[in-house]
């Protein structure tokens, strides 16, 4: 037969199907709107809670609800949402979603009253949950199935991460523009852009299964009700305070209840939502241990250092260089993550990553009330680029090992992921939010029982701020008692500088045991998983 019959004969070759530079850029591109469009909604608010309360006229604890209300679906929705994307079709879901948060983004810039914006928050958290996982998907789907876990993982990261920072770089500008309907101005225009690009570049088909039944719903629900619950008390707890608001209690017991009920619904199914027995077995409870530990420890950004600049009376466009070097360190410890993530090199990732957290929070417990941003920029590009090097191995070991226990754990996995990101957060911020305001309150008792008014010194400095209303007081009485109110006021400035110094403290030692912990695990499973010598 002659070479070119025998070509004739061949079947032809299968196409291969790649991805261009131009539609991988489009992967991209989608990826990074819909990341910000979803960050932004959460993001302007939290930035700009303060000017926010202002423009509603509601006072602090009460403009603390527009967060709760936000929280209440966006901590557990996207449990039942992945089922629904598993039935209906991603390519479906992918078009809903976009349209629904368009539209939830859109009657923002119509909403002048608290109460409107305070149910408009609800949907926003619906939708949110939604659109974030439609980012994760677009930013790995261009990406080859050997470098999803690696490259495609840690960039997915970065893009989630961009949001944060990127909302407080341009509120202050937003918002000296059209308050706050300039900051949903720009996230509408997102919207409209995604809204595009979803229509345009199409996810990959994935086969659909029916998956949803009635049981789902009912453990959904109570899920649901539990951790929405559970989200209102960390949020509120420390505004409110614990032991001084009896409906916070009330939200934990149906928050275990709530919980405890999806326990037991889910126990006693043959095809679970949540496995639980999975969940509670060693290695994922080491897995969700060790992902709390770091979200905890990086709200020490949040919670720590940028609360105390806002404590010391700095404004938010003083913070934007800070949040600008923030940014930078965050996205280029993502990426430098995705050149050198291997399967095995885990541990001394995460060793790297407590090191620089750790070391970033001892940093700032020297802070002063003259500390500013430029002080602590080394130490909060250390804590943010330790984030961007922790989540990528973490994520990626946790969903190789869901993969191959079979395609549904991979809702188990992601609802643990979701629990310790999110709820992680929340409880970072209530639980140093609280620690500062107790140590707060220690410190300030210490310092005014040294300030006794018989001290030449106090009595000196006392008459000293009162001279700052010689030109409109002439009465002595009334000097001095202002002079003792601007005393106390520099009191409760250093008590809480001292407060968050303590906090920082509390952090880098957190981060140093768990660096032990993790040192003495890793030569743990080092000398255990040596074959034993061969019998002579």
């Amino acid at each position: 037969m002659s070479e070119t019959a025998a070509q004739t004969q061949q079947p032809p070759a299968a196409p291969q199907i790649a991805h261009t530079p131009r539609p991988f850029l489009f992967y991209v591109l989608t990826a990074i709107v819909l990341g910000l469009a979803q960050g932004f909604g959460l993001n302007f608010i939290s930035a700009n809670i303060t000017q926010i309360q202002g423009q509603f006229g509601v006072t602090t604890n009460e403009s603390a609800w527009l967060l709760a209300a936000y929280y209440i679906p966006n901590v557990s929705l996207s449990i039942i949402l992945i089922k629904v994307r598993n039935q209906f079709g991603l390519r479906n879901f992918a078009e809903i979603a976009i349209v629904v948060f368009l539209a939830v983004s859109a009657i923002h810039l119509f909403v002048d009253d608290f109460h409107s914006a305070l149910i408009l928050r609800f949907f926003a958290g619906a939708a949110g949950s939604a659109l974030s996982s439609l980012g994760f998907l677009y930013m790995l789907e261009p990406f080859p199935p050997a470098r999803k876990m690696t490259v495609g993982l840690s960039l997915a990261l970065a893009n989630q991460a961009l949001a944060a920072p990127l909302a407080r770089i341009l509120s202050p500008a937003l918002l000296d523009m059209g308050g706050w309907h300039a900051l949903y101005l720009l996230e509408v225009a997102l919207s409209l852009i995604a809204f595009a690009l979803v229509y345009k570049v199409p996810l990959g088909p994935m086969p659909r299964t029916m998956t949803i039944r009635l049981i789902d719903l009912l453990s959904y629900g109570f899920l649901a009700a539990g951790l929405g619950c559970l989200a209102v008390a960390l949020t509120l707890g420390r505004y409110y305070w614990w032991l001084e608001a009896p409906w916070i209690g009330v939200l934990l017991a149906v928050a275990v209840a709530g919980v405890a009920a999806t326990v037991v619904i889910e126990l006693n199914r043959k095809e679970p939502l949540l496995d639980i027995a999975w969940l509670t077995s060693p290695p994922m409870l080491h897995f969700l241990g060790v992902l709390l530990l770091f979200r905890v420890a990086l709200s020490e950004q949040a919670s720590g250092a940028l609360a105390l600049l806002t404590q010391l009376g700095l404004a938010p466009y003083q913070l934007t260089t800070l949040w600008a070097v923030i940014l930078v360190a965050s996205v280029g410890a993502s990426a430098f993550c995705a050149l050198i993530l291997k399967p095995g090199r885990e541990p001394l990732i995460h060793a790297v990553a407590l090191v620089m957290i750790g070391t970033g929070a001892w940093m700032d417990a020297s802070a002063t009330n003259l500390t500013r941003p430029e002080n602590i920029l080394v130490s909060q590009a250390l804590i943010a680029a330790g984030g961007g090097l922790f989540l990528p191995p973490a994520l990626s070991a946790g969903f190789v090992g869901a993969l191959k226990k079979g395609p549904n754990y991979i809702t188990s996995f992601i609802m643990v992921f979701i629990f310790t990101q999110t709820m992680g957060g929340l409880f970072g911020a209530a639980l140093f939010g609280t620690f500062a305001t107790i140590r707060e309150k220690v410190h300030s008792v210490d310092l005014v029982s040294h300030l006794g008014r018989a001290d030449p010194l106090v009595a000196a400095r006392v008459a000293q701020l009162g001279q700052s209303y010689a030109r409109v007081l002439t009465d002595k009485a009334l000097l001095t008692a202002e002079g003792g109110q601007l005393l106390a006021q520099q009191v409760t400035r250093e008590a809480w500088v001292l407060a968050y110094n303590d906090l920082f403290l509390a952090i880098a030692a957190i981060c140093a045991l768990a660096l032990l912990a993790l040192i003495v695990h890793t030569a743990w499973r080092a000398v255990f998983a040596r074959p034993a010598p061969a019998a002579v």
